[in-house]
């Protein structure tokens, strides 16, 4: 998957990312304590989806363009803080931009709250970097996010979240997850980690879940998004996210949200959703 994430913004991975990233923040907003985003792949945050590079695959609009009519009740009043932090950000920003995980972040922080967007790409790095700017309570930082990963746990915060969303452009990245994802939790078992997946091979996800929960790591919830039936292994048929010491109403949520997204971002028969827990206590 050798992208520039501008030509994929918006498309239905990133709405079921992001909307589950927004119940997370949710759950960490409940206490008054401050809480840290170490966002370890962010790219450049902000998106212009009448830009040419969205333009020209268009996925957005089977993505956050079928989301314009409402869910079903329950599910909307899930992903309302989403469609909040969308809202903010188009409000500050133009109507035709779509936030990066850290401008999503920055729309839902409070006054005491901090995050980090780590990229590695220096053009990107400045774009973020300027993106950022206007909010002081998040820092934009040029370096390599699995390096970033394990230099910048646990935070002085002691609680938060650590969002992994490798672009998945390199030979055994997958493979790459499950392991830095142990080794994190063993450094902070405490720790809220979050790691993103493309599903193409149904196989290669059910290998990487197993990996992960042979690595020792506990309470690990697996949330995947399937568009298609999965047969075709050549195109992107889901999205997936590992959560580790999830809030403890996500795969709850998960069950109400995924199902309701599944219907709606559907790109042919077979569309549905899992919610499994890979790991216990």
């Amino acid at each position: 998957m050798n992208y520039r994430h501008a030509y994929h913004a918006g498309n239905f991975a990133d709405v079921m990312k992001h909307a589950l990233l927004a119940r997370i923040l949710v759950h960490l907003l409940k206490k008054d304590a401050p809480f840290r985003v170490i966002d370890t792949h962010a790219g450049i945050g902000l998106y212009d989806l009448a830009g040419e590079e969205a333009e020209k695959t268009a996925e957005w609009r089977n993505g956050i363009g079928r989301l314009e009519a409402p869910l079903p009740q329950e599910a909307e009043a899930l992903i309302a803080p989403y469609r909040a932090a969308i809202a903010a950000v188009r409000a500050r920003h133009g109507e035709s931009t779509y936030p990066g995980s850290p401008m999503l972040v920055s729309a839902m922080l409070r006054r005491q709250d901090r995050a980090i967007a780590v990229e590695k790409h220096p053009k990107d790095a400045q774009t973020l970097t300027r993106t950022l700017t206007y909010d002081q309570r998040i820092k934009a930082v040029a370096l390599d996010g699995w390096t970033a990963l394990h230099a910048m746990i646990p935070p002085p915060e002691r609680r938060g979240l650590v969002l992994i969303d490798p672009p998945f452009e390199e030979p055994g990245e997958l493979g790459r997850l499950a392991e830095e994802i142990a080794r994190a939790w063993k450094k902070w078992p405490t720790g809220l980690f979050a790691g993103w997946y493309p599903i193409k091979d149904v196989r290669a996800i059910d290998a990487f879940a197993a990996r992960l929960a042979a690595s020792g790591t506990r309470k690990v919830l697996r949330l995947e998004l399937m568009v298609t039936d999965g047969r075709d292994a050549a195109r992107l048929n889901g999205s997936g996210l590992v959560v580790v010491n999830p809030p403890w109403t996500l795969k709850e949520e998960a069950e109400v949200l995924l199902p309701a997204l599944a219907r709606r971002l559907a790109q042919g028969a077979g569309a549905g959703f899992q919610a499994e827990w890979i790991a216990g206590e």
